[in-house]
């Protein structure tokens, strides 16, 4: 059996797994006919991450890209608290949860067409080189690369892949000036990006010159009106538009973007922008729905197939879900129905007595 075949086996049993994925369960499921060790080596086979990702989605993206599709670009944690520390899996700050977390930390290319997401592109954040820590005067580790080198690997992938894509949207810890800069003169592409309220700006080309910046939050901006800004480090004016909410709790939140299509309304920039949400589901379909935590693999190599199958298996749900027009929680609540019905099934067969009235 080749990898290609395996691969589709195995994302198929990550797909009908509700516990543990284990070489030994999907051998036992099989009935014998694929052995723990054919499993262990397909899952230990060398591998380049973003190559082997891009020729398994390539086919999909071909049929659902567009001239108006984006990227989006975000990084996500996928919690180990039980296996053992390597280069992969370690200690990395979850900004949504402001701690430190053990696990892998991932960067997704996610491409977003005609209501399909599919990932385009895979960084592994390895933690390979050690340095002392003056605060604590400890040795730790950290990884060769930053996070927006990541990034900026991943946008440059896309291109050279040729993929359509107008924008380029991530959240707020990737709206660095460099990573605009990188996507206006180099990629040759738009963005949108929220901002922090403590970002200097210049409100006119004038006063960026005279180096006189502001702070945004300083600011009198008017909600919805979109007004041409000059961030500190960009050399290209953007359109910054404000937008004012409530919150659950009754207080007033607000959100900066920018972006550097300066014709778009504020209508067309919030629009855009939430097509950026759909990373969230993808999140946590991978953990959910895809058992991208739930794989006791011990080395760098199968912990890094392991993702990568998951990663494919959401790629196979994604598709399923254009055809049968049901997301990827309803598929996997149907497969458990299925399941359940087939064990109540077994159980009547098994059961020695009945209770009656």
């Amino acid at each position: 059996m080749n990898d290609k075949e395996m691969l589709d086996i195995y994302t198929d049993y990550l797909i009908s797994s509700f516990g543990l994925t284990t070489g030994t369960g999907l051998s036992k499921l099989m009935n014998g006919s694929i052995s723990h060790d054919q499993i262990q080596r397909f899952l230990a086979r060398p591998s380049q991450i973003s190559v082997d990702l891009w020729w398994m989605v390539k086919p999909y993206l071909r049929q659902i890209e567009a001239l108006d599709g984006v990227l989006i670009v975000d990084d996500s944690i996928a919690e180990k608290p039980y296996t053992d520390e390597n280069d992969i899996i370690c200690w990395h700050y979850d900004h949504s949860k402001d701690r430190n977390v053990k696990g892998i930390n991932f960067i997704t290319a996610l491409y977003h067409a005609q209501e399909t997401s599919l990932p385009v592109g895979l960084e592994l954040v390895a933690k390979t080189e050690t340095y002392h820590d003056a605060k604590t005067d400890k040795m730790k580790c950290r990884s060769p690369l930053s996070k927006n080198e990541r990034y900026q690997i991943l946008i440059r992938q896309a291109k050279a892949n040729q993929i359509q894509f107008r924008y380029v949207l991530n959240d707020v810890w990737f709206a660095s000036a460099d990573n605009m800069m990188f996507i206006k003169h180099e990629i040759e592409r738009d963005f949108i990006m929220p901002l922090k309220s403590n970002r200097k700006l210049a409100l006119s080309l004038a006063d960026k010159r005279a180096g006189l910046y502001l702070r945004l939050d300083s600011l009198e901006l008017t909600a919805e009106k979109p007004q041409t800004i000059y961030l500190e480090g960009v050399d290209f004016p953007l359109l910054l538009v404000k937008q004012v909410f409530t919150n659950e709790d009754g207080s007033l939140g607000i959100l900066y973007w920018v972006t550097s299509d300066v014709e778009l309304s504020y209508e067309l920039i919030t629009t855009i922008y939430k097509k950026r949400w759909n990373v969230e589901p993808y999140h946590q379909s991978l953990k959910q729905n895809a058992r991208l935590e739930k794989s006791p693999t011990r080395t760098i190599q199968t912990q890094s197939n392991h993702l990568l199958a998951s990663v494919c298996a959401f790629i196979k749900l994604e598709w399923l879900k254009r055809d049968t027009a049901s997301n990827h929680f309803a598929l996997k609540s149907k497969l458990y129905l299925q399941a359940l019905r087939v064990a109540f099934a077994s159980l009547q067969e098994l059961k020695p007595i009945r209770f009656s009235a």
